[in-house]
C-alpha cells in the first residue's frame, strides 16, 4: 500500500512538474509575443515623431521666410512712404 501511495504521489508530482513546464513556455511566448508588440509600437511611434520633427523644421524654415518678407515689405513700405511723402510736400510747395 505504501508503495503504491510513493507511486501515485511520483506520478503526481511528475504531472505537476510537466504542467508548470507547459506554463512556463506558454508564458515565455506571451512574453516574446508582448515584446515583438512593444517594439513595433515603438518603432511606429518613432517613425511618427520623425515625421513631426520635419514637418516642424518645415514650419520653422516658413516662419524665417515670412518674417524675412514681413521686413521686405516693412522697408518698401517705409521707402514708398517716403518718395510719396516726399513728392506730397514739393507738389505743396509749388501750389502754395
Amino acid at each position: 500500500m505504501q508503495s503504491t501511495l510513493k507511486i501515485l504521489l511520483s506520478f503526481f508530482l511528475i504531472m505537476v512538474f510537466s504542467s508548470c513546464e507547459d506554463l512556463e513556455k506558454k508564458v515565455e511566448d506571451k512574453l516574446n509575443f508582448i515584446n515583438e508588440k512593444a517594439a513595433k509600437i515603438d518603432s511606429l511611434v518613432n517613425r511618427e515623431l520623425d515625421k513631426v520633427d520635419a514637418l516642424d523644421s518645415i514650419i520653422n524654415k516658413e516662419t524665417d521666410k515670412i518674417q524675412q518678407l514681413d521686413s521686405l515689405i516693412d522697408r518698401s513700405s517705409s521707402r514708398v512712404d517716403s518718395l510719396v511723402n516726399g513728392k506730397l510736400e514739393r507738389i505743396n510747395s509749388i501750389l502754395n
